[in-house]
């Protein structure tokens, strides 16, 4: 079975709620043989590469909401993901682009390291002083190197900006295919959709609704044709 995950690095429900998957993940009795694949979404796809601003304001202006509700709401991210076991910086985190992030997270998808890219930049953006916005290049370098990335690829890869911008792109036209107006979005072997960072519960109930709805093989069987087997294969006497 083989679920798939959009999501955006800047989301901080992204965040929370791959933490809350795993953990239902962790538990399902059919695991090893889920495949987890992680797509691409853009919270502020508009937005400039250096245009980085502090959280607290981009919600103020994007959301009319006061700076005080602001750090409520904050405050409120940081004690959900604390539940879950994460780290969370409430105060002084930055916002920006992350279309260069994506681009990485495919470039490890080739070589295995995906998913622990992805867990490096949430804990970069979310849990840490240093920002991944206005260090440029050479943070990210940093970071696919901690998840096993050669360093010298990862920046080729950062400095072309046509590296893996289809890939991107190409998962984000099959978001609002779906449906997907925001993330996270999980979508099970492309029957049932989650979104949000619900409950583990709601992901246990949803992998197993959908391992057990999974169709079986329908095979179309005229019979005579030969075929090989574990004894080997049939070979015609004449």
């Amino acid at each position: 079975m083989r679920v798939e995950i959009w999501s955006d690095i800047a989301c901080p429900w992204c965040y929370v709620g791959k933490a809350r998957f795993e953990k239902a993940l962790a538990a399902f009795p059919h695991r090893d043989e889920v495949e987890v694949v992680h797509r691409s979404f853009e919270l502020d796809p508009g937005r400039a590469k250096g245009d980085v601003q502090p959280v607290i304001t981009m919600l103020t202006r994007k959301y009319g909401m006061s700076e005080a509700q602001a750090q409520a709401g904050e405050d409120n991210l940081g004690a959900q993901a604390a539940a879950e076991g994460l780290d969370y910086r409430t105060r002084d985190r930055d916002h920006g682009n992350t279309f260069d992030m994506h681009r990485l997270l495919h470039f490890a998808k080739e070589h295995g390291r995906q998913d622990r890219l992805l867990q490096l930049l949430y804990r970069a953006n979310f849990a840490e002083e240093r920002s991944v916005f206005t260090e440029g290049d050479e943070r990210l370098v940093e970071l696919a190197v901690e998840a096993g990335l050669d360093a010298e690829a990862a920046r080729a890869v950062l400095t072309d900006p046509d590296a893996y911008a289809d890939d991107v792109r190409a998962d984000e036209r099959e978001a609002a295919r779906l449906g997907a107006t925001g993330v996270p979005f999980f979508v099970l072997d492309r029957t049932y959709g989650v979104s949000g960072a619900q409950p583990a519960e709601v992901f246990t109930q949803a992998l197993t609704q959908a391992w057990g709805e999974r169709s079986p093989l329908k095979l179309v069987d005229q019979g005579g044709a030969e075929a090989c087997g574990p004894d080997g294969c049939a070979v015609p006497q004449h």
